[in-house]
């Protein structure tokens, strides 16, 4: 038995290797450090999806497909504009996800159907999010990376190159990451033989959980509160003297540096502001190394959250779009999990270890027979 299912092997997968003790994350044999930033997020959800890289970058045949699959139906248009404004966009999301299963999602999966997850995920969000700020949405543009075309439909302004760039690596490093607790759950339903759609719901409805998708959007709370480098050894020392929690260290599968954390805090020094970079690397200096005296014995690093949350603030987007964003990079890897499962299914439906009373219990009444 294995609280939690550590270390517990549910099956093989080609798709993504999360070396916990080595600080490794591999792409179907591609080391992400390897790749990212440089490769554009096509060419990674081409790698994914069809097992090897794309003939030239970005991915003609992906590119096609996510720009000929960027305009939702009419009614799901007409959902997403009836969702009430003051809903968080994560909320706001998952309601999105479900709206897509309109019967046309089948089993088993395709690669078409996970282009339309991945495409209209970003485009539908970023309706919503135009709607709850009483903006007009702004359509979509064929001819603008999947990465520019997200900036450009949520602030309806051309997107800065930088930013494009930075978001882009970012959507890159978070598209899989082995079996984790969102992909593990879209699996467990394809399982059953459901469809993507209901997949993909599941997966973030489980995504939304603070301790699988996290929450990067504390790691910016956090920055301010601190306010200043020359600050962050005292209010280290205070939040730990009083066992509170920081934000963005420590993961479950990494015994060592996360390697999505180190190519971040690369990506954050060529676009954050330099002084909130500044302020990022003192409170991460200071919280390692008071983690590492404090705890000793619990390998705690700097997590993917931490420079995830200073790269989406230099690039723009709000904090209650920081974990939908997640999601939106995670698409790409949820379908190449769903064509997986379905191309050698079985049904996942582990054991319980019972330890409630034992057999021969009587009810405490006379029971009537009707």
């Amino acid at each position: 038995m294995s609280k939690g299912l550590d270390d517990v092997v549910v099956g093989t997968s080609e798709v993504s290797w999360v070396g916990g003790t080595t600080g490794d994350l591999v792409y179907r044999g591609f080391d992400v450090r390897s790749i990212v930033p440089g490769v554009p997020y096509e060419s990674v959800v081409h790698l994914l999806l069809f097992g090897e890289p794309p003939a030239r970058d970005p991915s003609p045949e992906v590119v096609l497909a996510l720009q000929s699959a960027r305009s939702p139906s009419p009614s799901v248009e007409r959902l997403v504009d009836a969702l009430p404004p003051g809903l968080p966009p994560l909320e706001a999301l998952r309601t999105i996800l479900s709206s897509l299963g309109d019967g046309s999602f089948g089993y088993p999966p395709t690669r078409e159907e996970g282009f339309r997850l991945i495409a209209q995920a970003p485009v539908l969000l970023a309706r919503f999010v135009r709607n709850s700020q009483g903006k007009r949405p702004v359509p979509a543009r064929r001819e603008l990376s999947h990465a520019a075309n997200y900036l450009w439909m949520l602030t309806g302004e051309e997107p800065p190159v930088p930013r494009v760039r930075a978001l882009e690596g970012y959507l890159c490093l978070l598209a899989d990451h082995g079996m984790n607790a969102s992909t593990f759950a879209l699996r467990v339903a394809l399982s059953t033989q459901s469809d993507l759609a209901s997949a993909a719901t599941a997966a973030l409805a489980t995504l939304k959980g603070p301790l699988h998708g996290g929450a990067p959007s504390r790691v910016s709370d956090m920055l301010d509160a601190v306010a200043a480098p020359e600050n962050a050894e005292r209010w280290v020392e205070e939040r730990l003297a009083r066992h509170e929690r920081l934000f963005g260290f420590g993961h479950r599968a990494y015994k060592t540096e996360d390697p999505r954390g180190l190519v971040l805090h690369r990506i954050a020094r060529s676009v954050a502001d330099p002084r909130r970079f500044e302020l990022a690397e003192a409170v991460e200096r200071a919280a390692l190394a008071g983690l590492h005296r404090t705890r000793p014995d619990a390998r705690l690093f700097t997590n993917v959250e931490y420079y995830s949350a200073v790269v989406l603030e230099a690039v723009g987007l709000p904090r209650t779009l920081f974990t939908p964003t997640f999601a939106v990079a995670r698409t790409a890897g949820w379908t190449a999990h769903a064509l997986e499962q379905a191309a050698d299914n079985r049904l996942i439906r582990p054991e319980v270890e019972y330890v409630g009373p034992a057999k021969g219990r009587t009810w405490p009444r006379p029971i009537t027979t009707p």
